[in-house]
């Protein structure tokens, strides 16, 4: 009895798993029978997009001038309110000048005795030059009259340069402002002592409207685009690079700018290259040592090839792959080259081509080699439709 149970009981467990086999069979995707999954798909087409790159970067007065003293003394005034924009030539500090206004007057009275003297020299040369002729005077003090003018003449000059420097360190006693921009904070009160060309400013005055921003790039990617261009992938847009700027909260800053200059060297220590925009700054929104990030326009490639994001993944290799459903009708697994981001679109380098159904939607429900259908093409997101820039020109794999 306990055998005929026995074996009662193993040809249920084979009667079972027998059938649960079967129905697995029947359920497997691609299966015969069974229903084919149906995926959303993006056709691939190529398309001219405006390529940029986004760069960190500081923002930098136009022009720095650090304000000095030319003569030494006493600061008795400061002219101008700490923070203010200024005028170029505008006063900025008042320095005693009681003993430049004294210097001045000495060397105004030196110049008008030099003169004096000039007035009796040279008459005596002309009256000598007669005598001389009739011997009435001896050659030797005719060519003393001479000496002495000629000596008079120098002294007038020396006067009139003395007279000069003295009035220009009279007008050094008035601390002008260099340049036109906002000023600094004042790092001396009145009373305080100053000394001619001191180490230490006074005070600093920055042009702020136009304003540098310098970012950096590496020569890498320098090196990339310039062969892009050589071989026709990426053309110039023409004239001046166009840079905008993204603020540190996010928002986009409203004046737009243009590329100045690269620098000829790379920082050995990072492989840096330094770029240079200047962008204009009438409300002083920008002020220098700001973060920023700088898009910068690259070029135009007229056969981009963008994909929306949703449809490429990462392998354990982090390689960049993506299904594709093929002629066939089934599903194919490419690996991609990308370029950088097109705000929610992957820009591809290589691994796709035009035409190709890119799976974007039912992704999981898939895998290489099993068939499916294409429900619904997916159009091209909203955001980019306009055209689109890239958040970064960094090539991946």
């Amino acid at each position: 009895m306990e055998a005929i149970f026995c074996r009662t009981a193993a040809l249920i467990a084979a009667t079972v798993l027998v059938a649960g086999c079967s129905q697995s069979t029947a359920e497997a995707p691609g299966a015969k029978g069974a229903p084919v999954a149906e995926v959303g798909v993006f056709k691939v087409a190529p398309e001219a997009l405006q390529i940029t790159t986004e760069l960190p970067g500081r923002t930098a007065a136009f022009q720095v001038a650090e304000v000095r003293p030319q003569v030494s003394g006493l600061i008795q005034k400061r002219l101008f309110v700490e923070g203010a924009d200024v005028k170029a030539g505008v006063a900025l500090y008042q320095i005693d000048a009681a003993s430049y206004q004294a210097a001045y007057n000495s060397a105004k009275a030196a110049l008008a005795k030099a003169r004096a003297n000039l007035m009796t020299s040279g008459p005596k040369v002309a009256r000598y030059k007669d005598l001389v002729a009739i011997e009435g005077v001896s050659r030797q003090d005719y060519d003393d009259a001479v000496a002495a003018n000629e000596q008079a003449k120098a002294d007038v000059e020396s006067a009139a340069a003395a007279l000069e420097q003295a009035s220009i360190n009279l007008k050094y006693t008035h601390v002008d402002a260099p340049i036109s921009g906002r000023i600094s904070r004042s790092a001396v009160t009145p009373g305080a002592l100053v000394t001619a060309n001191q180490a230490a400013a006074l005070t600093t005055v920055q042009q702020l409207d136009p304003i540098y921003v310098d970012v950096t790039q590496s020569s890498e990617d320098l090196l990339r685009l310039k062969r892009e261009m050589e071989s026709g992938g990426l053309k110039q847009s023409g004239g001046q690079a166009k840079v905008t700027l993204l603020l540190a909260d996010g928002s986009k800053y409203a004046e737009s700018g243009k590329l100045q200059f690269s620098d000829v060297t790379v920082d050995p220590g990072t492989g840096n290259v330094t770029l240079r925009a200047l962008f204009p700054n009438p409300k002083h929104d920008l002020l220098p040592g700001m973060f920023v990030r700088a898009v910068l326009e690259s070029g135009v490639n007229e056969q981009a090839i963008a994909v929306p994001q949703q449809g490429v993944t990462r392998n354990p290799k982090g390689e960049a792959t993506a299904l594709v459903l093929n002629k066939e009708g089934k599903v194919e697994q490419r690996t991609l080259v990308t370029g950088g981001t097109l705000g929610n679109k992957w820009l591809v380098k290589s691994g796709l081509n035009a035409g190709d159904l890119l799976i974007v939607e039912g992704v999981q429900k898939v895998k290489p080699g099993a068939p499916a259908n294409a429900a619904k093409p997916v159009a091209a997101p909203a955001a980019i439709a306009g055209g689109a820039m890239p958040s970064n020109a960094k090539s991946a794999q």
